[in-house]
């Protein structure tokens, strides 16, 4: 079966990226345009991994990792940030709040697909 893989970021060129990169591969993919689609997203359907932007309108990156691993049925969905931001503290917030991995963009987008396939272990 292949993986369900949902991305979250408010820039239409990333979502572009993502989707082909992952897709090539073999996944599934759904986009969502923010945290709170995201989220939205998430609670109406089965993701295997979700791969977010951090700094999004409305609802940012971190705050939905917090919020989904709120939900029971979330708590295991691995989760990869992929952002400008490159700051340790903020790596450890991420990390805190239940991330999975960590991707600095610009990205290579075999780089993206090594990462999902090793979270997924497919």
């Amino acid at each position: 079966m292949t993986a369900r893989i949902l991305t979250v970021d408010d820039s239409a060129s990333i979502r572009l990226t993502t989707r082909v990169a992952l897709s090539n591969a073999g996944y599934s993919v759904t986009e969502a345009v923010d945290g709170r689609d995201g989220l939205a997203k998430l609670s109406a359907g089965q993701f295997d991994l979700v791969v977010t932007d951090l700094n999004m309108p409305n609802m940012d990156g971190l705050t939905m990792i917090r919020e989904l691993r709120k939900i029971p049925a979330l708590m295991g969905v691995p989760v990869i940030f992929l952002t400008t931001e490159s700051d340790n503290e903020l790596k450890a917030q991420a990390k805190a709040a239940g991330a999975t991995g960590w991707l600095t963009k610009p990205f290579d987008p075999e780089s993206l697909v090594k990462i999902a396939k090793k979270v997924l272990g497919r």
